[in-house]
């Protein structure tokens, strides 16, 4: 049986940390707070069944119904104007977290063609990750044949690590594929 990342962090991942950074209580250990998922959909505005597709394959995808995000601001060159209905947003948190990082990590990305590793950049000073994902179709819950139009979603991985280098730290004992050190 395949071991969870939950279970990875909690029998090697912690421990290794704890020991390497030197910290006594376990509180202060870099741990996963929520992964948020955000959808633009400006340019699938026009037309509503897209809109309504887009949102039940994120909902498949993540395991929950997506909140519709709002413009704060007109934008002429965008042809936004404020309060258009411009994104779609899932902040997923505890066992649905861990569930979708299992299903990203082990069956999501593996799917990805050309896939070189996640770019060390993807991780923010604050230690969180961003990734951008250019088909949804890497998803096993999608099925290709009952697509109408593919589209791209970006994923953060929200930690409490204090700086870069624990947020890195982090993912790579979790087994997200992080390219290596030059």
């Amino acid at each position: 049986m395949m071991i969870t990342i939950r279970e990875k962090y909690n029998q090697e991942a912690a421990p290794e940390m704890k020991k390497k950074f030197k910290l006594k209580n376990d509180l202060s250990l870099p741990k996963i707070e929520k992964v948020v998922v955000n959808i633009g959909i400006g340019k699938f505005l026009k037309d509503a069944s897209l809109v309504k597709e887009i949102t039940q394959s994120i909902a498949m995808i993540t395991g929950q119904k997506p909140l519709l995000t709002k413009a704060k601001k007109s934008i002429a060159g965008f042809k936004i104007r404020e309060g258009l209905e411009v994104g779609l947003k899932v902040t997923l948190r505890k066992r649905r977290m861990w569930d979708f990082l299992d299903r990203l990590i082990l069956s999501a990305i593996p799917r990805v063609r050309d896939f070189r590793g996640i770019k060390k950049t993807s991780v923010d000073r604050s230690g969180n990750l961003n990734i951008g994902i250019k088909e949804h179709l890497i998803f096993p819950e999608i099925l290709p044949e009952q697509v109408k139009s593919i589209f791209s979603f970006q994923i953060t991985v929200v930690t409490n690590a204090k700086n870069r280098e624990k947020g890195m730290d982090l993912f790579r004992r979790l087994g997200f594929p992080i390219e290596a050190e030059n």
